[in-house]
C-alpha cells in the first residue's frame, strides 16, 4: 500500500544510524518514524531559534516605546 508521506533520502554516518537505531528500538518505533520524529524537533528548535533572535533584536532595538497596560487597553 502506497503511502501518502513525502519519502526523503539522506546519507548518514554509521555513528548517527546506530544512535536512531537504538532510540527507535528503545522506543518501540520504526526506524523511520523516530528519524521523523527526530527532524520535527530539530526543525521546532531552528524555529524557536530564530524567533528569538527576533525577539531579542526587538528588545534591544534603540527605538524602543514602551506602553503600560492602560495605554494598550485604551
Amino acid at each position: 500500500m502506497p503511502t501518502t508521506k513525502t519519502r526523503i533520502n539522506i546519507t548518514a554516518d554509521k555513528d548517527i544510524e546506530r544512535s536512531l537505531v537504538a532510540a527507535a528500538k528503545r522506543d518501540g518505533v520504526p526506524t523511520a518514524s523516530k528519524a521523523a520524529e527526530l527532524l520535527r524537533l530539530a526543525l521546532e528548535l531552528e524555529e524557536d531559534l530564530a524567533l528569538s533572535a527576533i525577539a531579542d533584536e526587538r528588545l534591544t532595538g534603540k527605538k524602543i516605546k514602551w506602553l503600560s497596560h492602560k495605554q494598550v487597553w485604551k
